[in-house]
């Protein structure tokens, strides 16, 4: 090999990402100390996005397609770097890609029981689980409030931090809603979407985008369950005077 094609062969030409995982939200591109050159294939898949980061300030965003780079689809990098007259040499600079997919499935849920005050039962303490869904919505925003300068940032990094979010903003969201604890089953999808509406301003501060929040499961206080299994055998939900009435009786019995 001449010394041509040696110095050739240490600078790298394709610049691109598979991902084999499920769990990755950002990957930073490995040069395994080599450099980029003038003239580099860009290849940024389909929920992918593609950021340059020049000593540590945000640079330029690619979208999905393929790209050969050149300070004139490199502007905010050619700015930092002060190419005034375009670049022949080599240049350095982190190539992070943002997997952009919507990531499903993911858990949450009350570690232990919230109290709340129910307009029929007073303070009682419920639990509750459920599911949601949320993808990167501003890759830029995710990169500077997240990721910093984590070279492989997963799912697991971020999902505790919204857990706490959701379990804050369903314990609001259910008392802002007076829906009472026992005909909550019954609204599954009002309490979910209502709690939803909550957490989601909050994410986009983080650059994360929440697509759907669904509540599996609320998990009411024994009493409280067998007074729900009294009120359905009598076929009286609802009927307070009716049901003391019941409960009087059946504590003589």
């Amino acid at each position: 090999m001449g010394l041509f094609d040696k110095l050739k062969a240490e600078f790298i030409d394709i610049v691109e990402w598979l991902d084999p995982t499920n769990n990755v939200m950002v990957h930073r591109f490995d040069r395994r100390n080599n450099e980029l050159k003038n003239g580099a294939k860009l290849t940024v898949r389909e929920t992918q996005v593609a950021v340059f980061i020049n000593e540590g300030q945000l640079a330029d965003v690619f979208k999905p397609g393929m790209y050969t780079l050149t300070t004139e689809n490199l502007p905010i990098l050619a700015t930092l770097k002060g190419w005034k007259y375009g670049f022949n040499s080599p240049f350095k600079a982190e190539v992070y890609f943002l997997n952009t997919k919507t990531y499903t499935d993911l858990k949450w849920g009350t570690p232990n029981p919230i109290m709340l005050r129910d307009v029929e039962f007073g303070p009682i303490r419920i639990r509750a689980f459920g599911t949601y869904t949320m993808k990167i919505g501003d890759p830029v925003k995710f990169i500077k409030e997240i990721v910093g300068t984590d070279g492989e940032f997963t799912t697991e990094k971020i999902t505790e931090q919204i857990k706490n979010v959701a379990i804050t903003r369903f314990t609001d969201a259910i008392a802002e809603s007076k829906i009472p604890v026992l005909d909550m089953a019954a609204n599954y999808n009002e309490v979910s979407k209502f709690c939803e509406d909550k957490i989601k301003p909050e994410i986009q501060e983080y650059g994360i985008d929440m697509t759907k929040f669904l509540i599996s499961n609320i998990s009411l206080p024994p009493n409280v369950e067998a007074a729900l299994d009294k009120r359905s055998s009598m076929g009286i939900i609802g009927d307070m005077g009716k049901f003391t009435q019941y409960s009087a009786a059946d504590a003589m019995t």
